[in-house]
């Protein structure tokens, strides 16, 4: 018997508060000197209960000053996922660098373009005894006893992981910033068979991870003194698969001087199809509230997809926790908000 099993990697709604995850260009991109990102997402609960599909992640990255304006970026982060009966899922540790160079800019407003790179190991697993076998439905009705099931050969395994990422970011003046990266990850393209762990890397080989390619883009525009809007984008594409975000969350300014501010958003995710073509996959509803070191997040995915027959809460929800640590420094270093 012959089995082909193609994976996709994990993905959080709120993107821009899991600035690692998404582009190692990002490392150290921030209004502080130091930043700590907490993320958790639940997706499904309501249809699969204990099954559902779990999501987190934690990372940590600082900046270090080189020369007059530019600086390094270096972090760690660690995240995992589990979905199914079976906890098929994957954990990795991760290293990221980067260097933002400073291009050009004026007293309020910078141009940078950063380049970054992130190397992780990555473990695979599922608890085989509890996969389900064709070989195992009689009648088409699933009978442990009937039939044998397959061997797994690996059911546990761990593979080297690369990402290399490129950005460009500009900001105008306090209320004014845009920002355009891309990122290319799993350039190594690891081996993910658990039938045949052989870490032999061919591209044209299905058991090979597909290359992930993401292009983002967003950016802050004050509307007025207190009100800013926040656009962005995402684009992914894996092998044949393809996923889009787009759209905004408005920034209400509550006190300027200390930072706190509150915000609340649409975004729509767009998927591809069995058969080709794209479908809409969820709205998404979003909060969050700052302040100059903490940042709180909350968003709540109503499915739109053909999944929402499973049940009418059937979901998911996110929550991102944001520690930000700042210390007195006579360089002036510039950002976009929408990733502090």
């Amino acid at each position: 018997m012959t089995v082909s099993v193609f994976s996709q990697d994990i993905h959080f709604s709120q993107f821009y508060q899991s600035p690692l995850n998404l582009n190692p260009a990002l490392t150290g991109v921030m209004r502080s000197n130091q930043r700590f990102v907490a993320n958790y997402r639940n997706q499904w609960a309501s249809a699969l209960g204990a099954n559902a599909y779990n999501t987190y992640s934690a990372s940590y990255d600082q900046k270090i000053p080189v020369g007059t304006y530019d600086y390094f970026g270096i972090g760690g982060s660690l995240w995992g996922d589990s979905a199914g009966a079976t906890r098929f899922g994957s954990t990795a540790a991760r290293i990221s660098a980067s260097f933002s160079y400073y291009m050009n800019g004026s007293f309020n407003s910078s141009h940078y373009l950063t380049v970054g790179t992130d190397l992780g190991v990555v473990q695979r697993r599922v608890r085989a005894g509890d996969l389900r076998w064709p070989s195992q439905h009689n009648n088409g009705v699933f009978d442990p006893a009937f039939g044998a099931p397959e061997d797994i050969n690996d059911n546990n395994f761990i593979y080297p992981d690369l990402t290399v990422g490129l950005m460009w970011f500009s900001v105008f003046d306090q209320r004014n910033s845009f920002y355009a990266g891309v990122a290319a990850a799993h350039v190594n393209e690891p081996n993910v068979s658990f039938f045949e762990n052989t870490n032999n890397a061919n591209p044209s080989d299905a058991r090979n991870l597909y290359r992930r390619y993401t292009f983002h883009a967003g950016g802050e525009y004050g509307l007025t003194e207190t009100i800013g809007i926040l656009p962005g984008v995402v684009a992914m594409f894996q092998g044949p698969h393809r996923e889009y975000n787009a759209g905004t969350s408005f920034r209400f300014n509550i006190n300027e001087d200390s930072g706190e501010a509150f915000q609340v958003g649409v975004w729509t995710r767009l998927g591809t199809q069995d058969g080709g073509g794209l479908h809409s996959d969820a709205v998404i509803f979003s909060t969050k509230f700052d302040t100059a070191k903490y940042g709180l997040g909350f968003s709540y995915d109503f499915t739109t997809s053909a999944f929402r027959q499973a049940g009418t809460a059937n979901g998911s929800f996110e929550f991102s926790v944001t520690y930000l640590i700042a210390k007195d420094d006579r360089r002036k270093y510039w950002y976009p908000k929408v990733h502090s």
